[in-house]
């Protein structure tokens, strides 16, 4: 049963009901995979790509043709060379997926010697929406389409350590000043003017407004928004939580080189904790109840889509 609050017609499972959902899902082509290690990682990948394909399903009932097909492949990266699709969800590896990219497209010798900035500024890989309608359709229908999720609440937390905890020239000036403005009392001066130190509270009342001061921002966007998964049937559901098994099973399936392993190293602020269970519960503390409620509210989908447990 949904929510009271879900069965309004702003209700998000109105996003997928009516469109047109793809064939059932292919076999993944496991020829490249060696050994019997994998046996217990693809068993597991099996029930996720069943319970995402289920759950579409049962929120589609009507045949519609797709439409805006730029917009729904427009965070999906490319790489040729081993015919793979990779759809980026913020804070969930995604700086080192697209390291990995770089390697398997022959831009980089090795994962470890890439830059942030190079990975995320150097624009050395191609995104989908980058091609005609036809190259897009191709590549969707012929390439290993991936995605990588996150428990939805670690990654918003993630997110907001990340951008408002450290310093910040894109997200203080842009996000932070316009939510101090907004929704703090008695702003100072210094505050107002950098828009540094904006508390966690203050960024889930601007998450949660309907008249946000600012837009949405990748890094807390839904994965339901990002990837549309009901509309493109991906091959491989990897998760965050078992990032690194599940990263090398899926270079073994798509017969990449031998020696290369998905990175261990944390991108950026290296020193601090990682954003655990523990750590959430520590940031949601911050919150009232019904901030709480309407929090997970907003990623609803993302927890049915990838079937993670209620907070």
């Amino acid at each position: 049963r949904l929510p009271e609050q879900q069965k309004t017609s702003e209700s998000p499972l109105s996003w997928f009901r009516g469109v047109y959902l793809p064939p059932a899902l292919h076999p993944l082509n496991k020829t490249f995979v060696k050994g019997d290690e994998w046996e217990d990682i693809d068993s597991t990948q099996e029930k996720r790509r069943a319970f995402l394909q289920d759950f579409c399903k049962k929120y589609n009932s009507r045949k519609k043709l797709q439409t805006h097909l730029v917009h729904l492949v427009s965070r999906i990266y490319v790489e040729d060379r081993h015919k793979v699709l990779y759809c980026e969800v913020p804070k969930a590896g995604c700086s080192n997926w697209k390291r990995v990219l770089m390697v398997l497209s022959g831009l980089a010798a090795s994962a470890n010697n890439i830059s942030h900035d190079d990975v995320h500024y150097g624009k050395h890989l191609r995104k989908l929406d980058s091609y005609d309608a036809k190259g897009i359709y191709t590549r969707l229908n012929m390439y290993t389409k991936f995605i990588f999720v996150r428990d939805p609440m670690e990654r918003l937390v993630s997110a907001f350590r990340d951008k408002f905890e450290h310093p910040n020239s894109y997200y203080h000036p842009v996000f932070g000043k316009a939510i101090i403005k907004k929704y703090r009392h008695n702003a100072d001066e210094e505050a107002l003017k950098t828009g540094s130190g904006v508390k966690f509270k203050e960024f889930i009342q601007y998450l949660l407004d309907s008249h946000r001061p600012v837009g949405m921002d990748i890094h807390w966007e839904q994965v339901s928004k990002l990837c549309y998964p009901c509309l493109i049937n991906y091959d491989f559901i990897g998760k965050f939580e078992t990032l690194e098994e599940d990263a090398n099973y899926f270079l073994q399936l798509v017969g990449a080189p031998a020696d290369l392993k998905f990175p261990k190293f944390k991108d950026r602020h290296s020193s601090d904790e990682r954003t655990s269970a523990e750590v959430v519960r520590q940031y949601l503390k911050e919150l009232s109840k019904e901030e709480r409620q309407l929090t997970y509210d907003f990623y609803y989908l993302d927890y049915l889509m990838f079937n993670y447990t209620s907070p």
